[in-house]
C-alpha cells in the first residue's frame, strides 16, 4: 500500500492532484467524505485540471474539465454536463488508516 497524504491535507470541498510511477489521479473531499479518481477525462483522455490541484467548478460542488468545461458529479464521477454526458471518471479503490489515504500499487495501472 502507497501512503498518498493524510486526510486532513485536503480541505473539505477541495481536491488534490497526485502523480505516482507517471499515473495521475486525484483525491476530492466533500462532506468529509474522500472520492479518489484517475486525472483522465473520458472524452478526450486528457488530464483535468489546467492549475495545480483544481479540479473542482466555481462553486466547489462538481468536478470540472478545464478543457471543455465538462461536469462531473464528486460522489460518482457521473458527466451530467459537456461532451462526455453520462460518461463516468475511473474510481480507483482505496482504504483509510490512522487518517491516511492508502491506495493499492495495483490500483494505479
Amino acid at each position: 500500500m502507497i501512503t498518498l497524504c493524510h486526510i486532513n491535507d485536503i480541505n473539505d470541498n477541495h481536491s488534490k492532484g497526485f502523480t505516482l510511477n507517471e499515473r495521475h489521479f486525484f483525491a476530492v473531499k466533500k462532506y468529509n467524505a474522500i472520492h479518489l479518481y484517475q486525472n483522465k477525462c473520458p472524452h478526450l483522455g486528457i488530464q483535468l485540471e489546467m492549475v495545480p490541484d483544481q479540479f473542482l467548478d466555481t462553486s466547489h460542488s462538481l468536478i470540472m474539465c478545464s478543457m471543455h468545461g465538462a461536469l462531473f458529479r464528486i460522489e460518482d464521477g457521473l458527466c451530467i454536463s459537456g461532451p462526455c454526458l453520462e460518461q463516468s471518471l475511473q474510481a480507483i479503490p482505496f482504504t483509510i488508516e490512522n487518517d491516511f489515504i492508502l491506495v493499492n500499487e495495483t490500483h494505479l495501472n
